[in-house]
């Protein structure tokens, strides 16, 4: 059967005649036109209808998993921020033991090196011919309640008289 004829006989068959053969090929209720398409129809609206009562529970689950992404946002900035304040407690000591070792105030050069929005503790110890200068700096908390403690650095610097 060459091409041509296949697509004949499909459509014979799928309009309910009979093909060349001379045997009925159409299946029991599929022998009237247009059926095909009226089922395909109501099977796509059936479809819709039911992925339109989905439409609320995605809302429903996105509503669910917000607070566990806010966690997540709150955690990650959190973890940001510590690394900050160490970093800047490291940047307080390094410039107070420099200014100490001037003899000058190892408070005020702690201070003056650091983000103004952090508070800084810097005592300063000599040991002979050297000053050492401990920064202690507050941890800030995004989240009302939790404390991360202080970040403690130490620097150690030659008198320089």
């Amino acid at each position: 059967m060459t091409y041509d004829e296949t697509v004949r006989a499909r459509r014979d068959r799928d309009r309910g005649r009979r093909n060349r053969s001379g045997g009925d090929r159409s299946r029991p209720g599929r022998s009237r036109p247009g059926r095909n398409r009226r089922d395909r129809n109501r099977r796509d609206r059936n479809r819709r209808d039911r992925n339109r009562h989905d439409l609320g529970q995605v809302a429903l689950e996105y509503l669910g998993f917000i607070p566990i992404l806010i966690l997540v946002a709150m955690a990650g900035v959190q973890i940001g921020l510590i690394a900050y304040t160490a970093q800047q407690a490291g940047t307080a000591a390094r410039a107070g033991a420099r200014a100490a070792s001037i003899e000058e105030s190892a408070q005020d050069g702690c201070a003056n090196a650091i983000s103004d929005w952090l508070s800084v503790d810097c005592p300063a110890t000599e040991g002979g011919d050297e000053v050492t200068v401990t920064a202690t700096v507050q941890i800030p908390s995004i989240v009302p309640g939790w404390d991360f403690g202080d970040a403690h650095k130490t620097a150690t610097m030659p008198l320089d008289h």
